[in-house]
């Protein structure tokens, strides 16, 4: 065999092997997707517990929400309260439709490569709400763990309007607010101070049984400004829409912002909207933000309703 044959010889051969790779990466095993969508002030995380138990999962990054467009050294200790109080934010203006935006882009990718389960918490039942309005034949089932679901009523804000929402402590974190909402365009809470008094508030309303590392773990991962305009926006799904996606409320008992009367209320009203797509209700004993043994529970459902 001359020099040229054996040359091409190897070329076809590689040629060959790479055609095999080729179609060994694009025939990729299904395997479900959860989409992570959060709530107020959060920012865009996965699930590393449900990857390790072979599933894929991803956050959206919803608009204003990157910490590299919130955080600043006026937020920093020693904090100057002033400057803080007026920088402009990157959550003015952003609506319901810009986070549905967001997170309708990623449920588009990901269901190229298999199932997709849509999560949202707290406010973040509004954006999957109306993201299963846009694209219900991409989703193949909703999660709302302690989040809101209108139906009735047309916003979050009028559910909490309601005598079961009323009793709601989310009011606790108003003592933390910094700079004119009116002039912001967006509410900015200050997570990183040390008032015990408002710390002490917080606390009880969202997270009463972690421990101090726990929650403050939480408040140092929470973003200042969240958008002025999303929890009154309408977010009513449509019968022939939402409406038809699976879904399952993971209701948390010991809910203090969103009390689990008011849970109860929102999926009482989704049933009724639609008696032939009923909720499948689970419930975990856990606080509006949920402790690491709570979420350990909750994570165990999200496997278990995986293909």
């Amino acid at each position: 065999m001359t020099d040229l044959t054996r040359r091409t010889a190897f070329q076809l051969a590689t040629a060959a092997g790479a055609g095999a790779a080729a179609t060994s990466v694009t025939k990729r095993k299904e395997v479900t997707t959860f989409v992570f969508v959060t709530g107020s002030n959060g920012v865009a995380s996965g699930d590393a517990e449900l990857t390790l138990r072979g599933h894929r999962t991803v956050g959206v990054s919803l608009p204003g929400h990157g910490p590299e467009d919130q955080l600043h050294m006026a937020y920093q200790a020693p904090q100057d309260l002033a400057e803080l109080a007026a920088l402009p934010s990157p959550m003015a203006g952003v609506t319901l439709d810009d986070y549905v935006e967001a997170t309708v882009d990623v449920v588009r990718r990901a269901a190229r490569y298999g199932p997709v389960i849509l999560v949202g918490g707290s406010l973040g039942g509004s954006t999957v709400t109306k993201a299963a309005d846009a694209v219900p034949h991409l989703i193949d089932r909703l999660v709302y763990i302690g989040a809101y679901c209108c139906t009735k009523l047309r916003s979050p804000a009028e559910y909490l309007e309601t005598p079961e929402g009323r009793t709601s402590l989310g009011a606790a974190i108003l003592p933390g607010v910094i700079g004119d909402p009116r002039v912001l365009k967006a509410v900015r809470i200050n997570w990183r101070t040390n008032d015990r008094k408002f710390l002490d508030a917080a606390k009880a309303a969202f997270m009463a049984e972690g421990t101090e590392g726990e929650f403050l773990a939480l408040l140092n991962s929470s973003l200042p400004d969240e958008s002025l305009e999303v929890s009154s926006a309408d977010a009513r799904g449509r019968r022939d829409a939402w409406g038809r996606v699976p879904r399952v409320y993971v209701r948390q008992s010991l809910d203090r912002v969103i009390p689990p009367a008011l849970q109860d209320r929102m999926i009482r009203e989704a049933d009724e909207a639609t008696p032939g797509n009923k909720f499948e209700v689970f419930t975990v004993k856990t606080p509006h933000a949920p402790t690491r043994r709570a979420y350990a529970e909750i994570t165990k459902i999200l496997d278990g309703l995986a293909k």
